[in-house]
């Protein structure tokens, strides 16, 4: 098995990783939201349908 960050040989201490700074990397990309798991939630795609007509609405940070 391979780490799905580097593909680095795995190690038992950090599996599925190899290593603590790969499974900090893939917990950045949670926290970030480069990761989703999609909705199918009408609600919510109302909500992005919206966003996207009205583009200068800011996120908050």
């Amino acid at each position: 098995m391979t780490c799905p960050i580097c593909s680095g040989e795995t190690d038992k201490k950090y599996s599925p990783f190899c290593s603590r700074r790969c499974a900090d990397i893939d917990l950045a990309k949670w926290f970030s939201g480069a990761y989703a798991t999609p909705s199918q939630d009408p609600d919510d795609i109302e909500k992005v349908i919206e966003a996207l007509e009205n583009p200068t609405e800011q996120k908050p940070h």
